[in-house]
Parts: C-alpha cells; sequence; structure tokens
C-alpha cells in the first residue's frame, strides 16, 4: 500500500480552476516531485492531503487514512511545509520555536539544533524584523524539527537563496535515504529533477504525464543546434519537416529535436551543408516539460 494516496481528486473552484480527477502516489522511502507553474494545482492537492479542503469527489489518504476525517491526527504526524508563510509578529524566533515545539510535544531539542545548524539559522530575532529568506529558513525548520517520517512540502525552496536551495536538496536527499517518504511540489526543474524519484507533471488542474526521469533520460529525445555559414542554406535546411524547437535567422541557427530514429537522415541532410557550429545538448526535464506548456516562458530558469 502507498504511505500517499490521491484517488480521482476533484475540487472545482469554477473558471477553470481547481483540480479535476487527480490521481496520484508516493510509495515508503520515496521523493515525489508535483510539476507545475502557479496555478495549475499544486497547492489545491496539497491542501486535500493536510486535511484542509473537502473533496468534491474523489480522495485523499496518508498511511490509509483519510486525509479530511483523519485530518488533525494526521497533521501531527505530517511535516508541513506550506507555500506562504504567516507568522505571528510579536515574538522572536527562539520564542516560536519553544511554542511549536510543545504543541508538538517535543522534549529532546538535540535534532532542532541540528536543522539550525545545517540551515544556518539564528532564531533570537524578532520575527517582524526576520527577512523573507530568513522566515523560509524558520518555517523549514518547524516542519522537520519532530523528524516525521513523511514530508509534504509546497514550493519548499521558494525565498531561499541559490546556496541555501542546493543545502535544502542535499537535506532532502539525506531524509531519503533514512526513509523518508516525501511529496514535493515545485516549479523550479532543477529542485525537482534533483531530488525526486517519480515526477507528474499537472496542467490547468490535470496530470498530464507521470513518470521516472532517469528512464525520460536515458529513453529520451536528442536535441541539435546547428549553426550555418550562409542565410540561403538556414533557409533551404529550416525549411525541413524536422521538429524545430526553435529557429534564429539572425544569427542563422536552428535548434532540432529529434528520435533516435531520426538522427541518421538528420546526420545525412545536414553534411551537404557549410556548418559553422553543431552541439548536442542533453535531453532536460526543461525540454520535456515544455512540450506540455508549448514553451511558455514562464518558469525560472528558462532561456
Amino acid at each position: 500500500m502507498s504511505v500517499i494516496e490521491v484517488n480521482k481528486l476533484t475540487k472545482d473552484y469554477g473558471h477553470g480552476r481547481g483540480v479535476f480527477d487527480v490521481s496520484a502516489h508516493v510509495n515508503e522511502g520515496e521523493c515525489f516531485g508535483f510539476l507545475g507553474p502557479n496555478g495549475a494545482g499544486k497547492s489545491t492537492t496539497i491542501r486535500h492531503l493536510m486535511g484542509f479542503s473537502k473533496p468534491q469527489s474523489g480522495t485523499a489518504a496518508i498511511d490509509g487514512k483519510d486525509c479530511w476525517e483523519y485530518s488533525a491526527e494526521l497533521q501531527r504526524e505530517v511535516g508541513y511545509l506550506p507555500g506562504e508563510i504567516a507568522l505571528p509578529s510579536g515574538m522572536t524566533g527562539t520564542q516560536f520555536l519553544k511554542m511549536q515545539m510543545k504543541m508538538r510535544g517535543v522534549t529532546d531539542a538535540s535534532y532542532l539544533e541540528k536543522l539550525l545548524e545545517t540551515f544556518d539559522l539564528d532564531p533570537d530575532i524578532g520575527l517582524k524584523q526576520m527577512s523573507l529568506g530568513t522566515k523560509r529558513k524558520l518555517a523549514v525548520v518547524t516542519a522537520f524539527m519532530h523528524d516525521p517520517r513523511i514530508l509534504i512540502l509546497d514550493e519548499p525552496t521558494s525565498g531561499l537563496d541559490p546556496i541555501m536551495q542546493e543545502i535544502f536538496i542535499e537535506y532532502i536527499l539525506e531524509e531519503k535515504k533514512r526513509g523518508k517518504t516525501i511529496f514535493l511540489s515545485s516549479h523550479i526543474f532543477h529542485e525537482v529533477d534533483a531530488s525526486c524519484d517519480r515526477i507528474a507533471i499537472i496542467k490547468d488542474g490535470k496530470i498530464v504525464s507521470e513518470f521516472d526521469p532517469e528512464i525520460l533520460k536515458k529513453e529520451s529525445d536528442k536535441i541539435y543546434r546547428v549553426t550555418f555559414h550562409e542565410k540561403k542554406q538556414w533557409k533551404e535546411f529550416t525549411s525541413h519537416t524536422y521538429h524545430f524547437t526553435s529557429v534564429n535567422e539572425r544569427k542563422l541557427r536552428a535548434r532540432i529535436q529529434l528520435k533516435n530514429r531520426e538522427i541518421t537522415p538528420f546526420l545525412a541532410d545536414i553534411s551537404q551543408y557549410h556548418i559553422t557550429d553543431f552541439t548536442e545538448f542533453p535531453f532536460s526535464l526543461e525540454d520535456y516539460f515544455m512540450q506540455f506548456y508549448h514553451e511558455d516562458k514562464i518558469f525560472e530558469g528558462v532561456k
């Protein structure tokens, strides 16, 4: 049985907003990536997993327990990191952590101290005076302080600087080695690609693909960038029926995505031209994702 199970989950907020017939599962010790832009339905799915929202149809369950019916029990057990952080302003970070420890019944602070060191967090300042990045680190520490075996993370590195993002990814990989089960929602390709065993792409509230990233890399198409010496040859080549992901007339350049069976005829075609540059690019998670989002330039790291 899966540790986390979403089955035909639907919540329709109207005007195309919500989630529609979403199904996903996370096995024990697995990190599952939920990839999509803001508004795609990631946070709505997580709100149902945390028992904050009741499905119109379908179910969400953790450890075989319905997330709505057993919400209070599951919320005590799960480590939850929300996408948007709201903290009380009238206390310090240290006071806030002590309050959270008391609420969760945490009596041993050794794991908390380890987290503070890992994420380089000095909590002894007012929450109101904290920067966005510091608040985010405090939220991370708070979510993990009771050493939960199940983590549900919504845009976990949002607000963290690049160095701290890498530290977070390293931490997730270590937690996975310890057997933690992780549901990670994100729009950052590198974060998902580096940490997740399986990935689902969500678009307009529906899952459009689910895959193993390692298998995708092995079986994926090839991408080549070709630069021509003459404009006439560039025009002739770009009139072919290959799948061009981009063409640049000013630079006399074209970028082509090919399936394995197309590579030999492509090389035969290209040998007839005067080429000034020929580069092969590894097929990436971003390339695969953009097939579903039609090259919309809305994602972090897109060029």
